[in-house]
């Protein structure tokens, strides 16, 4: 790769951002980095103790604050969060500042692929489901307003998706 590209993977909890984020990274001899990671690196707790202390609002202001910093990289894969792209501001950066791939999934599968996971806070309660199908019904028409490329993450592992962007994307 000739020039260094950024890649920026958006979509819903349990979607493989991360996994297929770090699959295309080392395929694209890439960094990459997943926001929720490096908010928990820069504040020294985990992200469930940052939505019980500061609460959401607190959370995306954090959130905004690291993908600006990271977008400003060149040549990384970035897994953003969930809900990063309520924030026009951080949808804007994204769009500006690299490609964005929608990785796109069903509530079937996310609930699958998220029903053990203790750290994803908007979702310790008694019905995830109904949570996540709130969460799509906002945030997944702010996914395909800004996303130049959708891919569906269904029935495929994390390395065919990967596959997948980097023959649509030309690279």
């Amino acid at each position: 790769m000739a020039e260094k590209r950024n890649i920026f993977l958006v979509g819903p909890m349990g979607a493989g951002k991360s996994t297929i984020g770090r699959h295309l990274a080392q395929m694209l001899h890439l960094e990459f980095f997943d926001s929720d990671h490096e908010i928990e690196a820069r504040s020294g707790a985990d992200i469930s103790w940052v939505f019980d202390v500061e609460g959401e609002e607190g959370f995306r202001v954090r959130e905004a604050k690291v993908i600006d910093d990271l977008t400003e990289k060149q040549g990384i894969v970035l897994a953003t969060g969930g809900g990063s792209v309520l924030s026009k501001e951080v949808r804007n950066r994204l769009s500006a500042r690299g490609i964005v791939v929608y990785l796109e999934t069903t509530i079937e599968k996310q609930v699958a692929r998220t029903q053990r996971d203790k750290r994803r806070p908007l979702l310790q309660v008694d019905e995830p489901r109904e949570v996540l199908e709130g969460l799509a019904g906002e945030r997944n028409p702010l996914y395909e307003d800004v996303a130049d490329l959708v891919v569906r993450t269904d029935d495929q592992s994390a390395k065919v998706v990967a596959n997948i962007i980097i023959e649509r994307l030309g690279f």
